[in-house]
């Protein structure tokens, strides 16, 4: 067996430590790379873009739901992604592989039921929970739009729409990012266009319509 890589994404350092004993017992020979933000998962997949696997928590600071897997997937496609969440939703399991994630491990699961999971994803099978109905619609036509649009965002472009998530100001995000208030402004522009919305907090609400809130509730 090669020498494995495999991205962890999770802000949890308890639930972290969970993964890497499974991963370290799925595969013997093993290099991980711990992120647990959103902004070090972007510099993570850019530099790793060779990695085996990233195993990626839905809920991590700077990605509410669905958009870190969605720009991740835009970004770099041939990636293997296997989410990892706390919310085993059927909707949001559906969700997650529509959106080109390879597995779902819920985080209730058993620790040998983690490295079998593991094991699965590296093979390149997609590994979900036994008792999960994936029949029933997946996307509506707004959403699946949405997600195209994030997936299509460029990293500063994503960082910027993220930002906006958080209410920061043009002035504070182009201090954030340390680039001129034009550029932030480009940037914005450029957003809305993808998403095709008008205004910025059109953008917002575009965005948080992939959060895991919204989407287990409806």
């Amino acid at each position: 067996m090669h020498h494995a890589k495999i991205v962890i994404a999770d802000d949890h350092p308890l639930y972290r430590a969970a993964l890497k004993q499974a991963v370290t017992r799925a595969t013997t020979r093993v290099e991980i790379v711990e992120v647990s933000t959103m902004a070090e998962l972007q510099d993570a997949a850019q530099e790793h873009n060779d990695a085996d696997l990233v195993l990626l928590d839905l809920t991590m600071p700077g990605a509410s739901g669905f958009s870190g897997l969605v720009y991740l997937k835009g970004q770099v496609p041939e990636l293997p992604v296997v989410v990892v969440s706390g919310n085993e939703d059927h909707a949001i399991i559906r969700r997650a592989l529509e959106y080109g994630a390879l597995g779902f491990i819920p985080k209730s699961v058993s620790l040998e039921t983690m490295v079998e999971a593991v094991q699965a994803a590296l093979a390149g099978d997609a590994w979900i929970p036994d008792d999960v109905n994936l029949e029933g619609p997946v996307l509506d036509d707004k959403e699946a739009k949405i997600a195209a649009g994030i997936a299509s965002l460029t990293p500063q472009q994503f960082r910027v729409l993220v930002m906006l998530m958080q209410g920061l100001l043009n002035k504070q995000i182009a201090y954030e990012l340390d680039v001129s208030e034009a550029t932030v402004k480009a940037h914005v522009t450029a957003i809305l266009r993808k998403l095709k919305v008008h205004s910025r907090t059109q953008a917002v609400i575009a965005a948080r319509s992939l959060d895991l809130e919204t989407l287990a509730g409806s």
